[in-house]
């Protein structure tokens, strides 16, 4: 597998002041994950720690230059089935925030607020016919859409144990087969 890192960037949105997590949509002309929804992040460099990786990253991809003092926690890496070992990395980006995305990696930019992450109906678990654990989703009415792992299982980590002082793993949880390259 393949070492990659994200960040999960906590951010007070701008205009509405409400608590957000920002995430992006990958432009479809991309190779790997084109036209899904992601945490800024990616491969891990040569020598590079995950911190590293996940500021590096959330620099190339949105312009924000974080330091590992805003660091605040890290959660459980996650093995997808496109050969990655993800390591998320918490973050906290203080004050007035310009974010600048790059059009080559980033396609749009949402502020997901974290009331929506406190849904009864996250996680949605669907059964697969290619492993014995379950897939699993969440709808975020800021997307419109369903997110699927490992995207979703990463965030619904973090509302397990950011807002409610849960332990819970989530590697364990099934990627849709459109997730898989």
């Amino acid at each position: 597998m393949r070492d990659a890192a994200v960040a999960i960037v906590v951010i007070r949105h701008n205009e509405t002041g409400e608590a957000c997590v920002l995430m992006t949509l990958r432009p479809p002309s991309l190779n790997r994950h084109g036209g899904q929804y992601a945490l800024p992040g990616g491969r891990m460099d040569a020598g590079e720690s995950e911190v590293e990786a996940a500021l590096r990253e959330l620099h190339e991809e949105l312009g924000l230059d974080l330091r590992q003092d805003d660091v605040l926690g890290r959660l459980d890496q996650f093995p997808t089935r496109s050969g990655f070992r993800v390591s998320p990395v918490v973050v906290w980006a203080s004050g007035d925030v310009e974010l600048r995305p790059d059009p080559s990696e980033v396609a749009q930019v949402f502020h997901l607020p974290l009331r929506e992450f406190d849904s009864p109906d996250i996680p949605r678990l669907e059964e697969s016919d290619n492993s014995e654990h379950p897939v699993l989703s969440a709808f975020f009415p800021t997307l419109g859409h369903y997110m699927y792992a490992p995207t979703a299982a990463i965030l619904y980590q973090f509302r397990e144990i950011a807002l409610r002082g849960k332990t819970t793993r989530v590697s364990h949880f099934d990627q849709p087969t459109f997730a898989w390259k």
